[in-house]
């Protein structure tokens, strides 16, 4: 597994950006971002969560407690919109697949509203049992959306 260093010199690289860049951006000089990428300095919680936003990753990436660099949250800051848009995989959800899933989860809910009531092995649903299913029928519809892209996206469109 990469360090922390490692990992930021990499992603850095393949976005095409200077240790400069990132230096001038975190207010600290190119050195001290030398000296994070070999490992002679750990930065501060708020430095690393820095240098996730401007590279575009996630500091669980950075920390390497997961091996995917990549962000799902649809939230894009401004160093992504400058230096690697492209970068978010081809099946991640748009803000339109989002608001369809939002509307056809509300569709599906207001179906379990009807004049009869809603159980479990014969027992009634409470409103708590009500929110563990709207959240997993919405992580079902967020599975399915990606799965899809995934599987029906032609390669030319993938990036």
């Amino acid at each position: 597994m990469s360090s922390l260093g490692a990992r930021v010199k990499k992603i850095r690289t393949e976005k095409g950006l200077t240790q400069g860049y990132l230096a001038e951006r975190l207010g600290m000089g190119r050195s001290n971002v030398g000296h994070i990428e070999n490992g002679r300095t750990i930065p501060t919680a708020e430095a690393l969560d820095k240098i996730a936003d401007i590279l575009g990753t996630t500091t669980d990436y950075l920390l390497g407690r997961t091996d995917n660099p990549y962000r799902y949250d649809n939230k894009t800051s401004q160093s992504e919109s400058i230096v690697a848009e492209d970068k978010t995989p081809y099946y991640a959800l748009t803000d339109k697949d989002e608001r369809d899933i939002a509307k056809k989860l509300e569709a599906m809910m207001n179906d379990l509203d009807s004049d009869s009531s809603l159980s479990f092995m014969g027992e009634p649903m409470d409103e708590d049992d009500r929110e563990l299913l709207r959240i997993s029928l919405e992580n079902t519809l967020r599975m399915s959306r990606e799965m899809a892209k995934k599987k029906f996206t032609p390669n030319k469109y993938r990036k």
